[in-house]
């Protein structure tokens, strides 16, 4: 159906999507995150100690902040894009099967690089192309489902982020080698996003109503006045700091399984099996917590209780640096961002400024994802290296846990 962009915009969301829309997002969805966390868990840590093992660490830091760098920028701008898009197939199905495809193959530029510079041009390539992607599926969110029930879709989303997370590190791990890891995550991701590709259920904006574009407006209307829009300010801020948290716990889990914990057996393994535990934990409170929210109308009693509970398996990895207590820590993580991973999305699309702009809003509600990835390295290198280790870190990620689960009250336009 061709509208205008108000109506394009909210086209949809009269009746939901059925169950096989549904998952074909999330299936999608779930390809995006295996071309990020495939690398981001192991294969680029195993890069970086291939060709600079004296200064794995710093190295892995520069490539995922450039990366994350390239992210902050390319999320929003192709949420933009995507709002504008006048294709037959819709605003947001081309931008998903172009991003899957460039992803895919900077993903196979690093499968064979052999130096750091090509290892950071592939990365960067990954990271443009799989936001563009990213930004379009989750625009598709509140294009096409009600408000009642985007809890209910975000928690589904929680559950293809985690599976995602989990088959990328499974794949990396037992693929037999860094190229090899690289080559299944990519085959993976395209796969993945055919069967969303095929029900070609989007909006369409028709050319005649696609306001003219303007470099002036089109830039400045990437900031979003928090004076103006005081709800959003807090939101972005909120999942900013949650997202720092998350980032520095994970950027160096396998380096503090060898360096802190001692882990006895092959690392690589231990990070897998972390990462299902975590899952599971996750995959057991992600949906019924979206379905919840939505019965209830309440986001933020939701959302700050899980980053208290996010706090707290933070801080156990602070004290507790064994290997029993990573898997406790690991199990507890799970339960908190379960319900936080759901409950946090609907809310976000709830104070949203625009209809019409929301490809544009969420990518900017989505550089709350990249910024971290980008300060991670930076604060979390010289905090190991010289100002207490991997105790430190994991208080200091706890305390920023701590910190966006109370800012969370600052929202005022949602129960």
């Amino acid at each position: 159906m061709t509208a205008g962009p108000k109506a394009a915009a909210d086209a949809g969301t009269a009746a939901a999507p059925g169950g096989r829309w549904v998952s074909a997002l999330s299936f999608a969805n779930l390809g995006v995150w295996v071309g990020w966390f495939g690398p981001l868990q192991l294969l680029l840590a195993r890069q970086a100690e291939h060709l600079t093992p004296d200064h794995k660490a710093s190295t892995l830091a520069v490539v995922t902040g450039l990366g994350a760098a390239v992210s902050m920028v390319a999320n929003p701008v192709f949420g933009a894009l995507s709002d504008r898009t006048t294709a037959r197939a819709g605003r947001r199905i081309p931008w998903v099967a172009g991003g899957v495809a460039g992803g895919a193959a900077g993903l196979v530029v690093l499968g064979f690089a052999q130096s750091l510079a090509v290892v950071i041009a592939g990365w960067c390539l990954v990271q443009l192309a799989l936001n563009a992607a990213f930004s379009a599926l989750t625009a598709a969110v509140p294009d096409q489902v009600p408000a009642r029930q985007r809890g209910l879709v975000g928690g589904w989303l929680g559950v293809s982020q985690v599976i995602g997370i989990l088959v990328g590190t499974a794949l990396a791990t037992v693929a037999g080698g860094i190229t090899a890891g690289y080559l299944a995550c990519a085959a993976f991701s395209v796969l993945a996003a055919v069967p969303y590709l095929l029900m070609r259920r989007d909006s369409v904006l028709a050319r005649a109503a696609r306001p003219a574009f303007r470099w002036r407006s089109f830039v400045t209307g990437f900031w979003i006045d928090p004076r103006r829009h005081p709800d959003f300010g807090w939101a972005w801020l909120t999942r900013f700091l949650m997202n720092l948290s998350y980032s520095i716990s994970t950027m160096y889990l396998l380096y503090y399984l060898t360096d802190a914990v001692r882990y006895g057996g092959d690392a690589d393994t231990g990070v897998l099996i972390l990462t299902a535990l975590n899952a599971l934990t996750l995959l057991s409170t992600v949906v019924i917590s979206g379905v919840r929210s939505d019965r209830s109308g309440r986001r933020k009693s939701y959302v700050i209780r899980s980053g208290l509970v996010i706090a707290a398996a933070t801080l156990l990895l602070a004290v507790w640096q064994t290997w029993t207590g990573a898997v406790v820590a690991s199990l507890i993580l799970g339960l908190g961002f379960g319900v936080y991973t759901a409950v946090d999305f609907a809310l976000l699309t709830d104070v949203l400024p625009t209809a019409e702009d929301r490809g544009k809003d969420l990518g900017v509600i989505n550089i709350a994802n990249a910024l971290p990835q980008v300060l991670a390295p930076v604060i979390a290198a010289p905090v190991v290296t010289h100002l207490g280790g991997y105790t430190a870190l994991y208080a200091l990620a706890g305390a920023l846990a701590l910190a966006g689960s109370l800012l969370v009250r600052r929202i005022r336009s949602v129960p």
